[in-house]
């Protein structure tokens, strides 16, 4: 938590003095301080004890007595010093997608704007478009920006909330008194983002549950309680990035298996099982399953389920997208589990902005039980990340092979992740990508162009007899950044034309392609590649949040390509090269 905390107030720092127009060298600085603390696999504070944090790029004296004054008081003065020179408000601008510092310093100047909704009234008078670097294009798009910003608010990332549950549950999981707790709602669906986090504890001890409740709502890390009854407790806890509200039931352990179900929704497929139970003559409710007066389910969910005639529907797919007529047919596939997963083919390391080398992602991919990994380092036009020129990467396949000659019981293969560049060609050429096993294509740049040129550059890609994979699809960003408006359609049959795998990205910030998406991919025979995207050994486990919505989308462990054994993904990325 430390971490996340201190990386967020050098950012927030840097972008202060971006925004007051102070000297770029010292934002640089402060900005890759918050990247190297924000992206340490252990607590600040124990590296400085041991003396080790001087060690890391970019830390120097200043920012050193920096970090320890955070560390040690929890506060840095030169932070607060910062924010009394800007109204606090205009901070709440850079969360708007494609408002970076300089676009706050602008209308900050130009047109003394302090908040969301200043922005929005200057966007909807002119006044904005007519600021140097702006125009109308660009005051449609922070427009469009502000909306994506008041409808994503209040909802937030999966690990977020799985972060909330899995407290909630470790504070209340060894009372004596509980029989089972599991999350329930959204995140027990896994979807990709969730509002509330719901919980739900079966007690078999009679007067219980208002003990149970009051031992939530008393826990250390609850901030503010909403509600406490005798069955609900309802607070908002803080977890390591953002406060959470948490609900948490407590029901009979009768009727757990009814209550879990009812609360896990989705609400669409709760109504098409209370449908199927009318008709044949039942009653469903957060209790059981009744004939008349007689509950004749309830303890458990898949009772549920077979007493309606079903085959037990796994959360993830219980979002009325006809997982309930395949459950009543036996057509429902068996999803994709995370012990499927036999490799992780996009990653990153020293080579470009990652924060381990070959050997460390190898060696804990191999204690994840991988196979093979796949080094993918960003390529030229990267600037940002550090990406690799063309001798750089030549020099990376020749140490992939040397590292692969002594180790034992994994693969690494060589790859890169390419950009596609502005007219859908690469940043390497066929030379150079020859030499790879493996080349993941992606757009990092005009996310925001129209329709057509976004998806000219994909579908340009895979036309590339070298790209074995689309990384990211849709570019987009949770909470962030709005998705590329691509032809899924079309680029679905391109990948099928070309044999080219679409990624779902692991980390919890992308999920991408997205559940829907995925499903249409798989409907069409795509192969799908799940990646990490890992820039750290600790990255690598971020696969369960790939695995889960791919399964979402209806994935098998057939329909994913690093699922299947190194031989047959070798087959499949040599499938569509030159002969």
């Amino acid at each position: 938590m430390r971490n996340a905390l201190l990386s967020a107030v050098f950012d927030q720092m840097a972008d202060i003095m971006e925004i007051l127009g102070k000297d770029r060298f010292r934002i640089n600085s402060y900005r890759k301080v918050a990247r190297t603390i924000g992206e340490l696999p252990v607590d600040a504070g124990l590296l400085l004890e041991e003396g080790k944090l001087a060690e890391l790029p970019g830390i120097g004296k200043s920012s050193l007595a920096k970090i320890r004054e955070f560390l040690e008081g929890g506060r840095i003065g030169a932070h607060e010093a910062l924010l009394e020179q800007i109204p606090t408000s205009l901070l709440e601008l850079l969360q708007i997608p494609g408002m970076g510092p300089k676009g706050v310093k602008a209308v900050y100047e130009g047109l003394q704007v302090t908040s969301v909704a200043d922005l929005q009234e200057a966007v909807s008078d002119g006044s904005v478009a007519g600021l140097p670097g702006f125009g109308q294009k660009k005051a449609a798009a922070l427009l469009k920006g502000i909306e994506f910003l008041q409808a994503s608010t209040g909802r937030i990332r999966l690990d977020q909330a799985l972060e909330a549950a899995e407290m909630v549950i470790a504070h209340l999981r060894d009372r004596p008194d509980i029989d089972r707790i599991e999350p329930a709602g959204s995140l027990r669906r896994r979807a990709e983002t969730i509002g509330d986090v719901d919980i739900l504890v079966a007690t078999r001890t009679e007067g219980s549950q208002g003990s149970i409740v009051e031992s939530f709502t008393s826990a250390p890390f609850i901030e503010r309680v909403l509600a406490a009854g005798e069955t609900k407790g309802s607070a908002i806890i803080q977890t390591e990035t953002t406060p959470v509200q948490v609900d948490v039931r407590v029901v009979e352990t009768d009727s757990f298996g009814a209550a879990l179900q009812y609360f896990t929704g989705s609400k669409q497929h709760n109504v098409r099982l209370r449908e199927i139970a009318v008709k044949g003559k039942f009653k469903l409710n957060e209790y059981g399953l009744f004939r008349g007066d007689e509950r004749i389910a309830g303890e458990a969910e898949e009772e549920i389920y077979e007493k309606l005639g079903l085959d037990f529907v796994a959360p993830p797919l219980r979002e009325d997208r006809g997982e309930v007529e395949a459950a009543r047919d036996h057509q429902l596939p068996a999803l994709v589990q995370i012990d499927d997963i036999k490799g992780d083919l996009h990653m990153h390391t020293f080579g470009s902005d990652g924060r381990c080398d070959i050997e460390e992602m190898a060696k804990a991919a191999r204690a994840l039980g991988y196979e093979y990994i796949c080094i993918t380092d960003h390529s030229e036009s990267s600037i940002v990340a550090n990406g690799q020129t063309p001798k750089r990467l030549a020099k990376q396949i020749k140490l992939i092979r040397r590292i692969n000659a002594k180790l034992e019981d994994i693969t690494v293969l060589a790859g890169a992740e390419v950009d596609i560049l502005a007219d859908g060609s690469l940043d390497f050429d066929d030379e150079l990508l020859a030499d790879l096993d493996h080349v993941v294509a992606s757009v990092h740049s005009g996310l925001t162009s129209p329709r057509e040129k976004v998806t000219m550059r994909t579908l340009k890609a895979m036309d590339n007899p070298y790209v074995t994979c689309i990384g990211h699809p849709t570019g987009r960003l949770l909470g962030q950044r709005e998705a590329m408006d691509l032809d899924m359609e079309t680029v679905i049959e391109q990948a099928i034309q070309t044999q080219t795998a679409l990624e779902v990205n692991a980390n919890p910030y992308r999920l991408d392609l997205k559940d829907t998406h995925s499903k249409m991919a798989i409907e069409r025979g795509v192969t799908l590649a799940i990646g990490t995207d890992a820039h750290s050994a600790a990255g690598l486990n971020l696969m369960p949040f790939g695995v889960a919505t791919a399964a979402r989308g209806w994935a098998t462990a057939a329909n994913i390509l690093n699922a299947r054994p190194l031989a047959t993904v070798e087959t499949f990325l040599k499938a569509k090269r030159p002969r």
